[in-house]
């Protein structure tokens, strides 16, 4: 299965377990809860994802990445965003070459 099959995949489990919930599900869980709890949880996982790469704990990154690609999806199905869109504009931007933004500088004394 290629990456966006998979991606695929998961968005559309994630969308029938919101129309069709199962007993036990940690899916159906994150939606009866909502979209506060939805948020804490995406929180969580960029943040455990910044502490494991740096910690430079590659397996441990992947894992967490993973669990904050899944909380990024069901925030997405709550909130009525097609995966389509998040691929189209990543399509998009991976056209565009030499787009290297100028940042200004930040007295950080200040």
């Amino acid at each position: 299965m290629q990456s966006n099959e998979v991606l695929e995949a998961l968005y559309q489990t994630i969308i029938d377990r919101r129309e069709q919930p199962k007993e036990g599900s940690y899916t159906c869980y994150l939606f009866e809860k909502g979209l506060d709890k939805i948020l804490k949880k995406v929180g969580e996982e960029c943040s455990e994802t910044i502490i494991a790469a740096k910690n430079g704990d590659n397996h441990e990154t992947v894992l967490e990445i993973s669990d904050l690609l899944y909380h990024l999806m069901v925030m997405m199905v709550n909130e009525g965003i097609p995966l389509s869109d998040v691929l189209a504009e990543l399509d998009r931007r991976s056209e565009k070459t030499g787009n290297l933004k100028t940042f200004h500088q930040v007295d950080k004394n200040s």
